[in-house]
């Protein structure tokens, strides 16, 4: 049957695939439009397979607060180039993830892609229909959740990089500000853990290796070396561990000391940093 160009603009309107892969799936389906629309999500499917493989280093970093500011979400949703973080179906998935997460209070990012959306489809149908629709890979690369007495987020101003901070024992103390802080000390220092204790037990075992063989390369005696390795490996927990961290905006104080110096008993509980590329 002939395919008119409302029929085109209908198929397109319906699905927001291009016009071109409008125009051929209703050809391909002689006019049906459920076909048609099938013809586009296996053609997404398709995109998906090819690119499984490929690097995501684009995209875009979503959070949510609760009102109560007890629980926090945040979502990062990767794709390949730039440019398509900036179109408008890209950055529309990325807040309807964010809303399904907050809606169904999502804790795992394997659920949270299997939320029913309002036609009945999940939301990784969606992400692979938008594959289709761009031509390259799309990924919920990371989905973190926080809860605290008090939850405080944080976007970095490029919007690929979040932060969820968890606080306990605010003991009535509006503690914003001091989070907003710690959050960006999170987003600027990278720490690994919250405290020494949270530290993986292989980086541990690495860091003392990688001790102890800068102390023989040193020419240090290997009765020493034992010594010298936990020398470093407490100055790595200062680095590294966020409690223990150095204030950026004071360095005469540590994270720790700066919570209890804002509230007695002050203190991290969580934190979540996520980033694109």
């Amino acid at each position: 049957m002939a395919i008119t160009a409302a029929d085109v603009n209908k198929l397109r309107q319906e699905t927001g695939a291009g016009m071109m892969d409008c125009k051929k799936a209703l050809t391909e389906a002689d006019g049906d439009f459920e076909k048609a629309k099938e013809i586009l999500r296996k053609q997404g499917q398709k995109i998906a397979d090819k690119r499984a493989d490929n690097t995501t280093a684009e995209g875009i970093v979503l959070a949510h607060v609760s009102p109560d500011g007890k629980s926090g979400k945040v979502i990062a949703l990767a794709c390949e180039t730039e440019p398509v973080s900036k179109v408008a179906d890209f950055q529309n998935l990325a807040m309807t993830i964010l809303s399904t997460a907050v809606a169904t209070d999502a804790t795992d990012k394997a659920g949270l892609l299997a939320t029913p959306q309002a036609d009945g489809r999940s939301l990784q149908d969606h992400i692979t229909d938008l594959m289709g629709k761009i031509g390259e890979k799309v990924d919920v690369s990371s989905f973190e959740t926080v809860s605290a007495d008090k939850v405080v987020s944080y976007i970095h101003s490029n919007g690929k990089l979040g932060v969820l901070v968890g606080l306990k024992n605010t003991n009535g103390t509006d503690v914003t500000e001091v989070g907003k802080d710690i959050a960006m000390q999170i987003a600027a220092m990278k720490p690994v853990a919250l405290d020494k204790d949270g530290v993986d037990a292989t980086i541990v075992e690495r860091e003392i290796e990688i001790g102890k063989e800068q102390a023989r390369q040193e020419g240090k005696p290997e009765a020493m070396l034992e010594r010298i390795a936990m020398g470093k490996l407490n100055k790595f927990y200062k680095d590294n561990t966020l409690l223990n961290q150095e204030f950026v905006k004071d360095n005469s104080l540590t994270i720790a000391q700066l919570l209890e110096k804002t509230s007695k008993g002050l203190t991290v509980s969580a934190f979540k940093r996520v980033s694109i590329g």
